[in-house]
């Protein structure tokens, strides 16, 4: 398996959270959000979002899954059966390769 630098640079958080905001903060702030939204409406901006940031928001919603389930459940069951076959030359010739790809990149 290779892994590759991202596509796109990293999104930071700048700006704190506050622990528990008062009642009249919250009340101003949502005024204020209010405000924002009519004025954003009436602006026409476009706005783009990166493809970093779609996919953060689909993995938040739960669209995107990061593990097929259904592969681990299969090796989980063959572990536990005893019929779960290691193949080593195989481990030694993917270790090989990244090891020769690693020595390669330092070299230029």
């Amino acid at each position: 398996m290779k892994i590759g630098p991202p596509s796109d640079p990293p999104v930071t958080a700048s700006t704190p959270v506050p622990a528990a905001p008062s009642k009249a903060a919250s009340n101003a702030s949502a005024s204020a959000a209010g405000a924002a939204a009519k004025s954003n409406q009436s602006a026409g901006v476009a706005v783009t979002v990166s493809t970093l940031a779609r996919t953060l928001e689909a993995a938040n919603r739960g669209e995107t899954a990061d593990v097929d389930t259904e592969k681990v459940n299969a090796v989980r069951s063959a572990i536990e059966q005893g019929s779960y076959v290691v193949d080593p030359e195989a481990i030694a010739d993917k270790l090989l390769a990244n090891a020769q790809e690693l020595l390669d990149r330092t070299r230029n």
